[in-house]
Parts: structure tokens; C-alpha cells; sequence
């Protein structure tokens, strides 16, 4: 087992899955890899053991081996029993790329939280090619010149690109909810901020967690205001499941996440997730003294250059952080001449936040 003292996290398991292969990290719990094609370079994925057969823990993305993956997996380790459900804890392509043909593939049925279902099916339907009026207005305000938006519509492909078609029916997965699978109960838990409703699964006897991207050990998960829902407060959401993790979770649970490896140190974890974002508020808002278009902050927000493939998450981080603080009273915002907001700080010396500031350095997860 490694550990940081610097962090209070542990990492009980030396090696990763190779290809084809999966590791047990808890009797009747396995754990796989499947590849990336961009920085964050993999996905954890994870199947629980049942009398009745596999319970597949998302998919992975309809790009390069991750079908293959799934192939290999299907006629070897997993050849003994059937699959008979998937669950896919949000609608991100790297979760439910492959999850219509699973279900398609193996007739079993697909398990989500309500929002993330139909948000999946929102998300997928939308064309690349163009960008509609309410998308540029949004990207406009934010302080995106009309020659970055115009290469962005040309490059963007839309989630139906890395998606395989999703099924017309699913099963509905509610905050409180217990699945009883391989003798243990497994409570559903659910989060928004990163996502609409991200769904996690607890067993408290047995301290383990499935938590997708609500909780990961070495990055910390996107939290944005997208253009679909322009005004939205995303970051509220945040810190009101963080919180509510904090206080459920045992201390000493094993949490395995969707990206780096599963770990011990949960509450750590959540402080700092809680601490990181506290700090980028307070650094916003000495920033904005002067008013501050979103764009502008990607030097607070981000220890690196916002390559264009990027620019979507880290814009929506940025105006996530001043929406928070425009719904707290401690920040304005106003349309200028030019149709693009600026932010003020009301009062920035009486912050009330004492978080850590670290700017960003890893890759973005989306």
C-alpha cells in the first residue's frame, strides 16, 4: 500500500488492469481499465459479482479498443455468468459510450438517476457542425471572440459521436434507493454539480463506494456552467453533495473512482475538494476588483495554457465559480456595450472563504 501524508490518502493496490483483465479489490468486486484519447488518459470501470450473474458500473467511451476491452472481458473472466445489468452513474460519454451496445448486445437493461437518463438522451441528439444562437450568446458573454467561436463550431461533433445509440427504456435509480447485489446492500447516493444527478453506490457494512466522479483522488471533477443551461449554479449543488458525502461516509471506506485508483482517506479527500474550491472563490473575488470578463480568469482558475479542445470545461469552471458568488451577494455582473458580462467583487477584503488555493495543473475531467 502507498500513501501521502501530505494528502491523508492510501492506494492499496500496486498494479492497474491490463487489458482484458480486471482486478478484485473486494470479494465479488472488479475492477477494469478502459482507454482515453485525450490527457485524462483512462476510465475505471467495475462489475459486481451476483448469484444471478454481472452487474456492469459504466462503459466506457465508443472510441478506439473499448469494445474490444469489453470483448476480451465478455469471453474470458466474465464468460461463466450472464451480464444482467448496467449501470451507468451519469450521462458523460467516457460513462455511457458503450452502455446502448451492452444492453443492445446482451438484452439487459440500463439502470440511471432520472436527469442523467433523459439528459443523455438531450446531450446525444445534438449535431456537430454549428452552434445555435443561445450557444454563442452564451460563449459571447462569457468574452470568447467571433473568430474562436466560428473554429469552434467547425470542430464540434457533438456527444453523439462517441456515444452508441442509448436505449429507448431504462430503469430509474433514486437518491436512498438499495440494490441488493452479491449479498451486500448497496445504497443508491446522488450529487449534482458535476452532473445533473450523478449516482454513487455505498455499501456501509462493508465500507466500500462506488463513486463514479463524485469522488476522485488526484483531480478534481469539472463543475460548469454549460450552454444549455446558461444561469445555472452548479457549484451550490457541489458543495451541497460534497458535504452531505462528508457526513455520511465512514472514514474508512474503500472508495473506488472513475479515474486514478481506488483509495482510503474519503474524508481527506472531501475536505479538500471543499478547500480547493473555497480557495478558487476567494482568489476570484480579490481578482475582480476591476471587472473581469470569465475568460480573464483562466490564470487564477488554471496553472496551465486552456488549449481549445478545453476551453468548454474551463470557461464553464470559471463562470460556475462567479455564479456562486453573484447568488452569495458577493459579486456583479453587467452587460457591457460590446454584449459581454463583467464581473465585480462587492467587497472582496471581507471574503468570507480561507480555502486552499492551488491552481489547477492535471488534466480536466469531464
Amino acid at each position: 500500500m502507498s500513501s501521502d501524508s501530505k494528502t491523508g490518502i492510501s492506494y492499496p493496490f500496486a498494479d492497474v488492469p491490463e487489458k482484458g483483465q480486471w482486478l478484485e479489490v473486494a470479494k465479488g468486486v472488479y475492477w477494469l481499465q478502459m482507454l482515453l484519447p485525450m490527457a485524462l488518459d483512462h476510465i475505471n470501470l467495475y462489475v459486481l459479482e451476483d448469484d444471478a450473474g454481472w452487474w456492469i458500473i459504466d462503459t466506457g467511451i465508443n472510441l478506439g479498443d473499448t469494445r474490444e476491452r469489453w470483448e476480451l472481458l465478455l469471453a474470458g473472466p466474465m464468460a461463466g455468468k450472464p451480464v444482467v445489468g448496467v449501470i451507468c452513474t451519469h450521462m458523460h460519454p467516457d460513462h455511457i459510450g458503450q452502455a446502448g451496445w451492452l444492453c443492445e448486445h446482451l438484452r439487459v437493461p440500463l439502470y440511471m438517476s432520472f436527469r442523467e437518463y433523459y439528459a443523455a438522451r438531450t446531450f446525444t441528439s445534438i449535431g456537430g457542425g454549428s452552434l445555435s444562437w443561445t450557444t454563442e450568446e452564451y460563449y459571447r458573454r462569457a468574452g470568447v471572440e467571433r473568430d474562436y467561436l466560428q473554429q469552434m463550431a467547425t470542430r464540434f461533433k457533438g456527444f453523439g459521436s462517441v456515444v452508441e445509440p442509448l436505449p429507448t427504456a431504462y430503469r430509474c435509480l433514486a437518491e436512498g434507493q438499495v440494490l441488493n447485489v452479491g449479498g451486500r446492500a448497496w445504497r443508491v447516493m446522488t450529487g449534482a454539480g458535476h452532473s445533473p444527478e450523478h449516482v454513487s453506490l455505498y455499501c456501509a457494512e462493508d465500507k466500500l463506494m462506488l463513486s463514479g466522479d463524485q469522488i476522485i483522488p488526484r483531480i478534481t471533477s469539472n463543475v460548469s456552467v454549460m450552454p444549455l443551461e446558461p444561469e445555472a449554479n452548479p457549484l451550490a449543488e457541489w458543495f451541497d453533495a460534497l458535504r452531505r458525502f462528508r457526513a455520511d461516509l465512514d472514514p474508512d471506506t474503500l472508495v473506488m473512482p472513475a479515474h486514478n485508483a481506488p483509495f482510503y482517506g474519503v474524508h481527506a479527500r472531501l475536505d479538500y475538494l471543499i478547500a480547493h474550491h473555497e480557495g478558487h472563490l476567494e482568489a476570484i473575488e480579490k481578482a475582480c476588483i476591476e471587472p473581469k470578463k470569465a475568460i480573464e480568469l483562466f490564470s487564477i482558475m488554471f496553472a496551465r495554457e486552456v488549449a481549445m479542445d478545453q476551453l468548454s470545461l474551463a470557461l464553464g469552471e470559471a463562470i460556475a465559480h462567479l455564479h456562486y458568488l453573484c447568488a452569495e451577494g458577493r459579486m456583479q455582473r453587467e452587460l457591457d456595450d460590446e454584449g459581454v458580462y463583467r464581473f465585480r467583487s462587492v467587497d472582496p477584503q471581507s471574503s468570507p472563504y480561507r480555502g486552499v488555493y492551488e491552481p489547477d495543473t492535471g488534466p480536466m475531467e469531464v
